[in-house]
């Protein structure tokens, strides 16, 4: 039998080594490791540019910048979000002594519905944390229409959106912040890394000092902050990276149009197109299986596919709203979020990177397309 190698669910983009070595001896010779070093102010410098924002503060990690966010806003009492995200999103206003609010998600972009907002708004709400999953816009428009009636402030958990663009304009923009990861599973990395994009200098520089314990000068702290610095070497992956990135989107645009030929016409398996008038990144390709179409469960798709050495993610099962820290809230409730509860149960994220080669694409879809087959 012939031996396969095994398909991850994704790949990171990787620097150049010679490139590399190149920018590591520049950092040891100048003696530059962390603390807003050159490569640093360079890609920051780099990022506002390729994504079209006036101003970016990297962090060591994606998650940090949603935790800045919200102390940088000084948001309190409640945060009405979304229960189909990665655990950070709610951990993030947990750790902030705040208390989440969930609410359905809107089954033709699995972001928040604005349909369900303005029925889980209290006096004790001060913003909305919307997350552009998969990386396809939330409805931006409607979000803050309703922000700006009740007075909330937005924060985009923008992770899965990096280069992401509606009608022309990056999509980062939307809100008061957007936070954006760079983790090594995301189109863009550096590895482990994060940024929050902001909208105007004097929040930046405020952003920046919490980010950095709060000092302003050597001997003088204004704010009581964290260390969440980008060091050297990740930027410099990350300038590496950036040169790269459009050849890695346009590969995942072609194998997500071989899926979406070959998958069409599959009984039971759904999937999206591209929204009109948006510039998709194709951070993932998530089929949802109805099992009584398909003739078989989500999870034993999700089993046959790793018998094969195929290793779909299920994002995101369980629900967050599910995990023991919040299932006592009254909005944790199945069902207030039957639209989240059932896209959970029936998502498999196929493989989506830049190195899937036509073989391994023609493997993943015999299996997806013929359940029946042995």
């Amino acid at each position: 039998m012939e031996k396969h190698r095994d398909i991850t669910v994704t790949s990171p983009l990787l620097p150049d080594p010679d490139e590399l070595g190149r920018l590591m001896k520049d950092i040891w010779s100048s003696r530059w490791i962390t603390n807003n070093g050159q490569f640093h102010q360079q890609l920051e410098t780099a990022l506002c540019q390729y994504l079209k924002v006036p101003y970016i503060s990297l962090f060591t990690n994606g998650t940090l910048p949603l935790l800045t966010a919200l102390q940088a806003l000084r948001i309190s009492g409640e945060v009405i979000t979304t229960p189909y995200s990665f655990v950070a999103t709610t951990h993030c206003i947990w750790w902030n002594g705040l208390r989440p609010v969930f609410v359905d998600i809107d089954p033709a972009n699995c972001g928040l519905d604005p349909d369900k907002i303005e029925a889980a708004i209290t006096p004790r709400t001060t913003a909305i944390l919307p997350v552009h999953c998969y990386g396809k816009p939330c409805d931006g428009a409607r979000i803050q229409q309703i922000a700006d009636k009740y007075g909330l402030k937005v924060i985009y958990d923008a992770a899965h959106a990096f280069g992401v663009e509606s009608g022309g304009q990056s999509i980062l923009n939307w809100g008061d912040m957007s936070t954006l990861s760079f983790h090594a599973t995301k189109v863009f990395n550096t590895a482990e890394g994060g940024a929050l994009v902001i909208h105007d200098e004097a929040t930046k520089r405020r952003i920046d000092y919490l980010k950095n314990f709060g000092f302003e000068s050597e001997t003088e702290v204004v704010a009581p902050g964290i260390n969440g610095k980008m060091d050297e070497v990740r930027a410099a992956i990350g300038l590496l990276n950036l040169k790269q990135v459009d050849r890695a989107i346009a590969a995942r645009h072609q194998a997500a149009l071989r899926y979406r030929e070959a998958l069409r016409s599959v009984p039971g398996i759904r999937f999206f197109d591209d929204m009109p008038g948006v510039k998709h990144n194709y951070s993932y390709f998530p089929i949802f299986v109805n099992a009584d179409q398909y003739g078989l469960s989500r999870d034993q798709l999700y089993s046959r596919l790793l018998s094969h050495g195929i290793y779909g993610r299920r994002y995101f099962y369980p629900l967050i709203s599910t995990f023991s820290t919040y299932r006592a809230l009254p909005s944790a409730a199945p069902d207030n979020l039957p639209n989240a509860t059932r896209i959970a149960n029936e998502v498999i994220c196929l493989p989506m990177h830049h190195l899937l080669t036509p073989a391994d694409l023609d493997r993943i879809i015999d299996i997806v397309a013929n359940p029946d087959k042995a």
